[in-house]
């Protein structure tokens, strides 16, 4: 009797919610829903999932109480990507991308991957439907 192959699980897709192109600034560019707290396995994800408009990310800023300990920096589709770590409650929900050689930034709201969908899905979509023109918060 002939077993039949199964296929491997593909890669799961990074769950973001980005709003439409635009060149006004907004307070955040986008959402994002991880599914782990762990960046090892969440970053790359993330940014294979990046518009290629947004450059070839180079650096990462995470609030410490967030995310589980991770190295300095990590290697992320053949190119280092450089993780700082900042703590306290201001921008604990925000991870910060820098890419490119003008450092250019774009900010992701991180929904915490313990919220059950109900509560994830509104938020993201909410952020993908705010009009841009708002000035980014002081930071």
């Amino acid at each position: 009797m002939a077993t039949a192959v199964q296929p491997l699980p593909s890669q799961p897709l990074a769950r973001l919610s980005l709003p439409p192109h635009s060149t006004l600034p907004r307070r955040v560019d986008g959402a994002w829903w991880p599914r782990s707290r762990d960046l090892l396995v969440e970053l790359p994800l993330l940014i294979g999932e990046l518009p290629r408009a947004w450059g070839q990310i180079t650096g990462v800023s995470v609030n410490s109480e967030m995310w589980h300990a991770s190295p300095g920096r990590m290697l992320v589709a053949n190119h280092v990507v450089r993780l700082h770590r900042t703590s306290g409650p201001h921008g604990r929900h925000v991870l910060r991308l820098l890419s490119g050689p003008g450092r250019a930034r774009r900010d992701l709201l991180v929904v915490p991957p313990e919220l059950v969908a109900a509560d994830a899905e509104p938020l993201m979509a909410a952020v993908a439907a705010a009009e841009a023109g708002g000035a980014r918060s002081p930071r």
